[in-house]
Protein backbone atom coordinates (compact mmCIF):
# COMPACT_ATOMS: atom_id res chain seq x y z
CA UNK A 1 0.00 0.00 0.00
CA UNK A 2 1.62 3.49 -1.03
CA UNK A 3 0.43 6.79 0.85
CA UNK A 4 -0.69 8.77 -1.82
CA UNK A 5 -0.98 12.78 -1.30
CA UNK A 6 -3.88 14.12 -3.48
CA UNK A 7 -2.40 18.06 -3.73
CA UNK A 8 -5.07 20.80 -4.51
CA UNK A 9 -6.20 24.30 -3.63
CA UNK A 10 -3.67 26.63 -4.78
CA UNK A 11 -3.72 30.43 -3.95
CA UNK A 12 -5.45 31.50 -8.04
CA UNK A 13 -8.89 31.77 -9.21
CA UNK A 14 -8.84 28.10 -9.85
CA UNK A 15 -8.97 26.43 -6.02
CA UNK A 16 -12.62 25.49 -6.45
CA UNK A 17 -11.61 23.77 -9.51
CA UNK A 18 -8.69 22.23 -8.15
CA UNK A 19 -10.54 20.81 -5.11
CA UNK A 20 -12.96 19.11 -7.32
CA UNK A 21 -9.62 17.47 -9.43
CA UNK A 22 -8.95 15.91 -6.49
CA UNK A 23 -11.75 14.51 -5.53
CA UNK A 24 -12.25 12.94 -8.76
CA UNK A 25 -8.66 11.39 -8.44
CA UNK A 26 -9.81 10.17 -4.51
CA UNK A 27 -12.49 8.25 -5.65
CA UNK A 28 -10.92 7.02 -8.79
CA UNK A 29 -7.74 5.58 -7.11
CA UNK A 30 -7.70 2.02 -5.66
CA UNK A 31 -8.18 1.62 -2.54
CA UNK A 32 -6.39 -1.67 -2.24
CA UNK A 33 -3.87 -0.26 -3.60
CA UNK A 34 -3.80 2.93 -2.52
CA UNK A 35 -4.18 5.00 0.82
CA UNK A 36 -5.12 8.62 -0.69
CA UNK A 37 -5.16 11.29 1.91
CA UNK A 38 -6.71 14.90 0.32
CA UNK A 39 -4.04 17.70 0.78
CA UNK A 40 -5.02 21.52 0.26
CA UNK A 41 -2.02 23.97 0.27
CA UNK A 42 -2.83 27.88 -0.20
CA UNK A 43 -1.14 30.93 1.71
CA UNK A 44 -4.29 30.51 4.50
CA UNK A 45 -2.92 27.10 5.34
CA UNK A 46 -1.70 23.83 4.74
CA UNK A 47 -4.11 21.10 5.87
CA UNK A 48 -5.30 17.66 5.11
CA UNK A 49 -8.95 17.07 4.34
CA UNK A 50 -10.40 13.92 5.97
CA UNK A 51 -13.53 12.09 4.76
CA UNK A 52 -15.95 12.98 7.80
CA UNK A 53 -14.99 17.03 6.75
CA UNK A 54 -12.28 17.35 10.09
CA UNK A 55 -8.70 19.36 9.03
CA UNK A 56 -5.31 18.44 9.97
CA UNK A 57 -2.38 20.27 9.93
CA UNK A 58 0.60 19.57 7.63
CA UNK A 59 4.02 19.21 8.99
CA UNK A 60 5.60 21.18 6.44
CA UNK A 61 8.86 20.55 8.00
CA UNK A 62 8.23 16.69 6.15
CA UNK A 63 5.02 17.04 4.72
CA UNK A 64 3.47 14.85 7.18
CA UNK A 65 -0.11 14.36 8.98
CA UNK A 66 -0.34 12.71 12.31
CA UNK A 67 -3.78 10.80 11.88
CA UNK A 68 -5.31 8.91 15.45
CA UNK A 69 -1.24 9.49 16.74
CA UNK A 70 0.06 7.73 13.89
CA UNK A 71 2.37 9.83 11.47
CA UNK A 72 1.55 9.08 7.83
CA UNK A 73 4.78 10.30 5.55
CA UNK A 74 3.63 9.86 1.81
CA UNK A 75 5.49 7.68 -0.99
CA UNK A 76 3.68 10.38 -3.54
CA UNK A 77 2.15 12.88 -4.31
CA UNK A 78 -0.44 13.92 -7.10
CA UNK A 79 -0.48 17.45 -7.97
CA UNK A 80 -4.02 18.99 -8.67
CA UNK A 81 -3.20 22.41 -7.97
CA UNK A 82 -4.40 24.38 -10.44
CA UNK A 83 -2.79 27.92 -10.87
CA UNK A 84 -0.14 29.03 -8.50
CA UNK A 85 1.57 27.15 -6.25
CA UNK A 86 1.35 23.81 -7.90
CA UNK A 87 1.30 24.73 -11.56
CA UNK A 88 3.88 27.37 -11.87
CA UNK A 89 7.09 25.28 -9.98
CA UNK A 90 7.41 26.09 -5.88
CA UNK A 91 5.37 22.96 -4.66
CA UNK A 92 7.48 21.10 -7.41
CA UNK A 93 10.34 22.60 -5.80
CA UNK A 94 9.13 21.95 -2.35
CA UNK A 95 8.29 18.09 -2.84
CA UNK A 96 11.94 17.45 -4.43
CA UNK A 97 13.46 18.91 -1.49
CA UNK A 98 11.23 16.81 0.70
CA UNK A 99 12.37 13.98 -1.47
CA UNK A 100 9.00 12.90 -2.53
CA UNK A 101 7.73 11.90 -6.12
CA UNK A 102 5.63 14.36 -8.24
CA UNK A 103 3.07 13.20 -10.87
CA UNK A 104 3.58 16.21 -12.61
CA UNK A 105 7.03 18.46 -14.48
CA UNK A 106 9.89 19.86 -11.92
CA UNK A 107 9.67 23.00 -11.19
CA UNK A 108 11.73 24.53 -14.26
CA UNK A 109 9.46 23.30 -16.76
CA UNK A 110 6.57 24.25 -14.00
CA UNK A 111 7.62 27.90 -14.16
CA UNK A 112 8.15 27.84 -17.93
CA UNK A 113 4.89 26.94 -19.34
CA UNK A 114 3.29 28.66 -16.30
CA UNK A 115 4.41 31.70 -17.83
CA UNK A 116 2.45 32.53 -21.41
CA UNK A 117 4.74 34.45 -22.90
CA UNK A 118 8.57 32.66 -21.73
CA UNK A 119 6.68 29.63 -23.18
CA UNK A 120 5.23 30.90 -26.61
CA UNK A 121 8.54 32.69 -27.36
CA UNK A 122 10.51 29.28 -26.21
CA UNK A 123 8.00 27.17 -28.48
CA UNK A 124 8.78 29.62 -31.18
CA UNK A 125 12.05 29.09 -30.74
CA UNK A 126 11.39 25.62 -31.87
CA UNK A 127 9.69 26.62 -35.34
CA UNK A 128 6.65 26.57 -33.87
CA UNK A 129 4.20 29.04 -34.76
CA UNK A 130 2.57 31.12 -32.31
CA UNK A 131 0.37 34.66 -32.09
CA UNK A 132 2.43 38.05 -31.82
CA UNK A 133 2.09 39.71 -28.09
CA UNK A 134 3.16 42.89 -25.86
CA UNK A 135 3.74 42.57 -22.29
CA UNK A 136 2.83 45.48 -20.01
CA UNK A 137 3.92 45.41 -16.12
CA UNK A 138 2.17 46.50 -13.58
CA UNK A 139 2.97 50.16 -13.22
CA UNK A 140 4.31 50.65 -16.88
CA UNK A 141 3.46 53.70 -18.70
CA UNK A 142 1.78 52.10 -22.34
CA UNK A 143 0.29 53.70 -25.45
CA UNK A 144 -2.68 51.71 -26.06
CA UNK A 145 -3.40 52.77 -29.70
CA UNK A 146 -0.02 52.07 -30.34
CA UNK A 147 -0.51 48.36 -29.40
CA UNK A 148 -3.80 48.34 -30.88
CA UNK A 149 -2.28 49.59 -34.21
CA UNK A 150 0.13 47.03 -33.91
CA UNK A 151 -1.67 43.89 -32.99
CA UNK A 152 -4.92 44.86 -34.83
CA UNK A 153 -8.90 44.10 -33.20
CA UNK A 154 -9.87 42.06 -31.81
CA UNK A 155 -6.79 41.49 -29.74
CA UNK A 156 -6.71 39.07 -26.26
CA UNK A 157 -5.77 40.89 -23.10
CA UNK A 158 -4.30 38.01 -20.04
CA UNK A 159 -2.54 37.71 -17.52
CA UNK A 160 0.87 35.87 -18.08
CA UNK A 161 0.49 34.20 -15.34
CA UNK A 162 -2.37 32.09 -14.58
CA UNK A 163 -5.28 29.37 -16.16
CA UNK A 164 -8.02 28.26 -16.51
CA UNK A 165 -8.91 32.10 -18.24
CA UNK A 166 -9.25 33.94 -15.32
CA UNK A 167 -8.58 37.65 -16.02
CA UNK A 168 -9.12 37.18 -19.44
CA UNK A 169 -11.00 39.51 -21.86
CA UNK A 170 -10.94 39.61 -25.75
CA UNK A 171 -11.04 43.31 -27.04
CA UNK A 172 -12.89 44.52 -29.72
CA UNK A 173 -12.26 48.45 -29.86
CA UNK A 174 -10.11 50.72 -28.18
CA UNK A 175 -12.81 51.32 -25.48
CA UNK A 176 -12.67 47.95 -24.06
CA UNK A 177 -8.67 48.26 -23.96
CA UNK A 178 -8.02 50.28 -20.58
CA UNK A 179 -10.70 48.00 -18.64
CA UNK A 180 -9.22 44.88 -19.86
CA UNK A 181 -5.61 45.64 -18.74
CA UNK A 182 -7.26 46.45 -15.41
CA UNK A 183 -8.82 43.39 -15.04
CA UNK A 184 -5.72 41.27 -15.84
CA UNK A 185 -3.12 42.66 -14.12
CA UNK A 186 -6.23 42.58 -10.32
CA UNK A 187 -5.41 38.81 -11.40
CA UNK A 188 -1.56 39.27 -11.61
CA UNK A 189 0.98 41.58 -12.00
CA UNK A 190 2.16 41.39 -15.55
CA UNK A 191 -0.45 41.41 -18.55
CA UNK A 192 -0.26 39.84 -22.22
CA UNK A 193 -1.89 41.24 -24.88
CA UNK A 194 -1.81 39.08 -27.62
CA UNK A 195 -3.15 39.20 -30.99
CA UNK A 196 -6.18 37.48 -32.25
CA UNK A 197 -5.78 34.44 -34.25
CA UNK A 198 -8.99 32.86 -35.89
CA UNK A 199 -9.93 29.29 -36.84
CA UNK A 200 -10.87 25.86 -34.71
CA UNK A 201 -8.95 25.21 -31.54
CA UNK A 202 -8.25 22.20 -30.57
CA UNK A 203 -6.71 20.30 -27.56
CA UNK A 204 -4.35 17.45 -27.46
CA UNK A 205 -3.06 15.45 -24.28
CA UNK A 206 -0.26 13.62 -23.99
CA UNK A 207 1.64 11.54 -21.16
CA UNK A 208 4.25 9.42 -20.95
CA UNK A 209 3.70 5.41 -19.81
CA UNK A 210 7.55 4.41 -18.92
CA UNK A 211 9.91 5.36 -21.66
CA UNK A 212 6.74 5.38 -24.22
CA UNK A 213 4.97 8.65 -25.53
CA UNK A 214 1.44 8.22 -25.52
CA UNK A 215 -0.71 10.98 -27.75
CA UNK A 216 -4.42 11.12 -27.04
CA UNK A 217 -7.01 11.59 -29.45
CA UNK A 218 -7.96 15.54 -30.57
CA UNK A 219 -10.19 17.48 -28.65
CA UNK A 220 -11.83 20.23 -30.96
CA UNK A 221 -13.09 23.16 -28.27
CA UNK A 222 -16.81 24.66 -29.42
CA UNK A 223 -17.44 27.54 -27.24
CA UNK A 224 -20.67 28.85 -27.09
CA UNK A 225 -19.42 31.97 -25.81
CA UNK A 226 -16.51 34.49 -27.80
CA UNK A 227 -14.02 32.34 -26.33
CA UNK A 228 -13.41 29.28 -23.96
CA UNK A 229 -13.61 31.71 -20.78
CA UNK A 230 -13.41 30.29 -17.46
CA UNK A 231 -17.66 29.91 -17.83
CA UNK A 232 -17.40 28.25 -21.25
CA UNK A 233 -14.61 25.71 -19.07
CA UNK A 234 -16.67 25.04 -16.24
CA UNK A 235 -20.19 25.81 -17.03
CA UNK A 236 -22.60 22.72 -18.38
CA UNK A 237 -23.74 23.72 -21.73
CA UNK A 238 -21.37 26.61 -22.59
CA UNK A 239 -18.90 24.78 -24.72
CA UNK A 240 -19.45 21.53 -26.89
CA UNK A 241 -16.18 19.04 -26.62
CA UNK A 242 -15.78 16.98 -29.41
CA UNK A 243 -13.49 13.62 -28.43
CA UNK A 244 -12.20 12.44 -30.66
CA UNK A 245 -12.55 15.54 -33.38
CA UNK A 246 -13.48 15.46 -36.87
CA UNK A 247 -10.37 16.39 -38.75
CA UNK A 248 -8.30 15.09 -41.92
CA UNK A 249 -5.48 12.60 -40.92
CA UNK A 250 -2.74 15.24 -42.25
CA UNK A 251 -3.87 17.81 -39.77
CA UNK A 252 -4.40 15.54 -37.26
CA UNK A 253 -0.76 14.07 -37.36
CA UNK A 254 1.17 17.60 -37.59
CA UNK A 255 -1.21 18.32 -33.83
CA UNK A 256 -0.30 15.05 -32.18
CA UNK A 257 3.07 15.47 -33.31
CA UNK A 258 3.90 18.92 -32.35
CA UNK A 259 2.30 18.16 -29.10
CA UNK A 260 4.75 14.94 -28.99
CA UNK A 261 7.63 16.70 -30.00
CA UNK A 262 6.76 20.00 -27.16
CA UNK A 263 6.30 17.61 -24.66
CA UNK A 264 10.34 16.27 -24.50
CA UNK A 265 11.38 19.66 -25.89
CA UNK A 266 9.33 21.49 -22.54
CA UNK A 267 10.86 18.43 -20.93
CA UNK A 268 7.54 18.13 -19.24
CA UNK A 269 6.33 14.73 -17.27
CA UNK A 270 2.77 13.20 -16.70
CA UNK A 271 -0.16 14.27 -18.48
CA UNK A 272 -0.11 17.53 -20.15
CA UNK A 273 -2.81 18.97 -22.57
CA UNK A 274 -1.50 21.46 -25.36
CA UNK A 275 -3.89 23.59 -26.71
CA UNK A 276 -3.72 25.08 -30.49
CA UNK A 277 -5.37 27.21 -33.01
CA UNK A 278 -5.63 25.99 -36.21
CA UNK A 279 -6.43 28.11 -39.74
CA UNK A 280 -5.52 28.98 -43.57
CA UNK A 281 -1.82 29.93 -42.24
CA UNK A 282 -1.53 26.74 -39.85
CA UNK A 283 -1.31 25.56 -36.97
CA UNK A 284 -0.68 28.00 -33.69
CA UNK A 285 0.25 27.09 -29.89
CA UNK A 286 -1.55 28.44 -27.57
CA UNK A 287 -0.65 27.40 -24.48
CA UNK A 288 0.16 24.26 -22.52
CA UNK A 289 -1.14 23.30 -19.50
CA UNK A 290 0.76 20.51 -17.28
CA UNK A 291 -1.78 20.34 -14.50
CA UNK A 292 -4.43 20.13 -16.40
CA UNK A 293 -8.32 19.49 -14.94
CA UNK A 294 -9.54 15.99 -13.67
CA UNK A 295 -13.17 16.59 -13.17
CA UNK A 296 -15.01 13.87 -15.17
CA UNK A 297 -15.78 16.68 -18.09
CA UNK A 298 -12.07 17.76 -18.16
CA UNK A 299 -10.53 17.90 -21.57
CA UNK A 300 -8.14 14.69 -20.49
CA UNK A 301 -10.56 11.98 -19.06
CA UNK A 302 -12.87 12.60 -22.54
CA UNK A 303 -9.81 11.58 -24.55
CA UNK A 304 -8.09 9.16 -22.16
CA UNK A 305 -11.47 7.54 -21.97
CA UNK A 306 -11.62 7.67 -26.05
CA UNK A 307 -8.00 5.96 -26.08
CA UNK A 308 -9.42 3.25 -23.53
CA UNK A 309 -7.90 4.78 -20.41
CA UNK A 310 -10.19 4.80 -17.53
CA UNK A 311 -10.01 7.39 -15.10
CA UNK A 312 -8.31 5.02 -12.59
CA UNK A 313 -6.22 3.30 -15.06
CA UNK A 314 -4.87 6.96 -16.03
CA UNK A 315 -4.58 7.59 -12.75
CA UNK A 316 -2.87 4.82 -11.66
CA UNK A 317 -0.01 5.00 -14.28
CA UNK A 318 0.69 9.11 -13.53
CA UNK A 319 1.24 7.37 -9.90
CA UNK A 320 3.70 4.63 -11.22
CA UNK A 321 5.44 6.84 -13.85
CA UNK A 322 5.94 9.16 -10.66
CA UNK A 323 7.36 6.06 -8.35
CA UNK A 324 8.99 4.46 -11.22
Amino acid sequence: MKNVAIVCGGDSGEFEISVKSAGVVKRNLDPQKYNAYIMVVSKKGWYCQLDDGSRIDIDKNDFSICVDGRKIVFDVAFNAVHGEPGENGPLSGYLELMGIPCTSSDLTTCALTFHKDFCKRVVQSYDVKVSPSILINKGDEYDAKQIIEELGLPLFVKPTRNGSSVGVSKVHNEEEFEPAVKKALDAGDQVMCEKFVSGREFGCGAMKIGRRMVVFPLTEIVPKNEFFDYEAKYTAGKSEEITPAEVDEALEIEIKATTAFLYEKLECKGFVRIDYIVNEGGVFFIEANIVPGMSEASIIPQQAKCFGLSLDKLFDLAITNALR
